[in-house]
């Protein structure tokens, strides 16, 4: 793996909070037909250098360059909710709020 890695961040135009990393310059028709199908209409996002030590909102740069190296790609989904938010968001329509 390389130290540092030109990167390109792509949001869904599909699915919210869904973002695909892949080495800058990648081509979109050479990632599978399924991802792209499923992801949609690829929107820019970021370039940035990554390196394995660096630190994002949801995983690591070694996670996803270790991801770019073996697939060409690194998929981010959403978090999944809490099940207490969830709880507290439906005991809030009962109260009308």
């Amino acid at each position: 793996m390389s130290e540092k890695t030109f990167v390109s961040v792509f949001r869904s135009s599909r699915r919210q909070d869904t973002y695909l990393y892949t080495r800058r310059g990648q081509q979109w028709n050479e990632l599978p037909e399924s991802l792209r199908e499923i992801f949609g209409n690829p929107v820019h996002s970021l370039d940035l250098v990554l390196t394995p030590d660096r630190k994002l909102a949801r995983t690591t740069g070694r996670e996803v360059l270790e991801a770019i190296a073996e697939k060409d790609y690194y998929l981010q989904l959403p978090e999944k909710a809490d099940s207490y938010l969830v709880a507290f968001k439906e005991k809030l329509k009962d109260f009308g709020a």
